[in-house]
């Protein structure tokens, strides 16, 4: 009981966090700007993998300067949707993130009872981004995700994957399987953990894998608390396959507008 009690006590009800996972454009593909280096101190992030280069340590926090993902990622969603929950709530919330992505990986990557076949025939060359995670992305974000639950509250998901699953129909099954076991090993409750997902590269910009986002939009209908945001206009690079900086912030920032709604907050 004292423990109990001890643990209820140091957890902060005004620390909301966010678990973010998928491939390359939750990872992060574009270059950091000097824009991007500074940042409030009441956005931080959980780093989920050693990192020397940055002075970072694996399940620690720290100000949410990118990268975000691993040692030598680039400008994700997350940088924008963290900074923009920050200066549109209260300067009593403090927001953090944990992000745990693969560029380049199918959502199979992340079905705790399945990855192993996947990694087993995957490429070469994503076997070195899956070894950050010991091997099991998934359970590396539930490992950070339960330390982090000492510390804070988990408010929500945030998705961005589909490119390597295009034109997959049973896509939002797949997701849907990861949804529910998040739920279940964090002994979250799913209608207060919104599953936020973003649609890829639009076909305004040209995107090369835009005809899954069809398929994305329909992801409500198998996870009642989800909700698509839409990258209509978000810029993208050359491949038309990432978003370039000033895409990941319009898209993040587009995130965070849609949290911010479901908590009842107006954008300033």
């Amino acid at each position: 009981m004292l423990f109990l009690s001890v643990s209820s006590f140091s957890q902060d009800k005004k620390f909301y966090i966010f678990l973010c996972f998928g491939q390359s454009n939750m990872e992060g593909n574009a270059r950091i700007e000097p824009q991007d280096t500074t940042v409030d101190e009441r956005f931080q992030v959980m780093e989920a993998v050693d990192c020397s280069n940055l002075g970072r340590t694996k399940g620690k926090w720290y100000p949410a300067v990118p990268p975000l993902c691993r040692c030598r990622t680039g400008l994700t969603p997350a940088d924008y949707f963290g900074r923009t929950l920050v200066a549109n709530l209260p300067k009593k919330i403090r927001i953090g993130v944990i992000n745990v992505s693969v560029g380049g990986c199918k959502i199979e990557l992340f079905d705790k009872d399945n990855y192993q076949s996947y990694v087993a025939t995957t490429q070469s060359w994503m076997l070195n981004m899956i070894k950050e995670y010991d091997g099991n992305p998934y359970g590396r974000l539930v490992e950070m995700a339960k330390l982090a639950q000492k510390d804070g509250v988990i408010k929500g998901i945030l998705l961005h994957q589909g490119e390597s699953n295009t034109n997959d129909t049973l896509w939002t099954k797949k997701v849907k399987v990861v949804y529910d076991n998040l739920m279940k090993d964090l002994n979250l409750n799913p209608k207060k953990v919104p599953l936020l997902a973003g649609e890829v590269v639009h076909a305004d910009q040209g995107g090369v894998c835009a005809s899954m986002n069809s398929i994305i939009a329909t992801l409500p209908s198998t996870i009642p608390n989800s909700h698509v945001i839409s990258s209509a206009g978000c810029p993208d690079g050359r491949d038309n396959l990432h978003f370039n900086a000033e895409g990941y912030r319009m898209f993040g920032k587009r995130y965070a507008e849609e949290m911010l709604s479901l908590m009842g907050h107006k954008i300033k």
